[in-house]
Formats: structure tokens, sequence, C-alpha cells
């Protein structure tokens, strides 16, 4: 005689993914901008005040010309005691980062952790339509991943 179950019929029950797992679900919106006129000084002050380590350069429409990191604030800070001047007169255009990566709104966090991987950045700016929605950063995919650790990739 075989075993019987008491249980009944069992329902097939389909796990849906439902995370959001795009770029746009974790990138930052508000971002502290700068222009390339600034000079270097202030967007230091800049930095230590919103406790950032970089951020965007845009032009007076708006548009995305190049990106300002601590990197860049440190390579002045080296000429400038190098060759013996003040970093007061020092612009942002002369030491910024003008062929930026740059990353779509619509790609999964996946893909844009692959993208920092692969080319070893700390932040990506975010377009939509190639306009300026948001950047997002190598901590904002680790915090994505940690919200996804529950699922199933």
């Amino acid at each position: 005689m075989g075993i019987k179950s008491f249980q009944g019929i069992r329902k097939v029950v389909k796990k849906e993914f439902d995370a959001p797992i795009l770029v746009e679900d974790y990138m930052t919106r508000k971002l502290v901008s700068f222009s390339p006129e600034q000079s270097i000084l202030e967007v230091m002050e800049l930095f230590t005040k919103h406790n950032i380590s970089g951020g965007p350069v845009l032009d007076t429409n708006g548009f995305l010309v190049g990106i300002i990191s601590e990197a860049d604030c440190m390579k002045t800070i080296s000429e400038s005691r190098y060759f013996n001047q003040p970093i007061l007169d020092k612009r942002v255009d002369n030491y910024m980062t003008k062929n930026v990566e740059t990353i779509g709104n619509d790609i999964s966090i996946f893909d844009a952790a692959g993208i920092f991987h692969k080319n070893n950045r700390r932040r990506l700016p975010v377009l939509k339509d190639g306009l300026l929605v948001g950047q997002i950063s190598r901590k904002d995919i680790v915090i994505a991943a940690l919200k996804l650790s529950g699922q199933n990739w």
C-alpha cells in the first residue's frame, strides 16, 4: 500500500522578481554640480560641506561638460606646491575630466557594476535622452546588491 498525503494538491508557486534593478532606481538625483569657471578652492569647500568626493561640471545651458573629483583637486594642490603658486586662481575647466564616461538611466545595476569594474571609476553621470538626470556611484551599486540579496538574480 502506498503512502497517502493528507496535504492535498499543492499549487505551484512561481517566485516573481519585482525588486527594482535599474540604475534610475538607485541613482542620486539631487546633485551638487559645478561650473567650469568655479575656482578649485570653492570646489574643495563644497566637497567638504556636502561630504562628497566629486560631481558633474555643467555649462551655462545645463549640459554635462566634465566631472571634477578629489583626485583632480589633489593634482591642483600638488602642482601649486611644486610651482609655489596659490590655488586661489585655479579654475575647474583646467583640471576636470572632460571626456566623461556616462551611463544610461535604463540599464540594470548588474551592467553598471560591470562598467565600474572594467573602467575603475568611482561615479558615473546618468543621462536620459542626453540630459543629466543623476549620478550613480559604486556605493549605490553595493546598496542595491544588498537590497537584492534576498532575491534570486
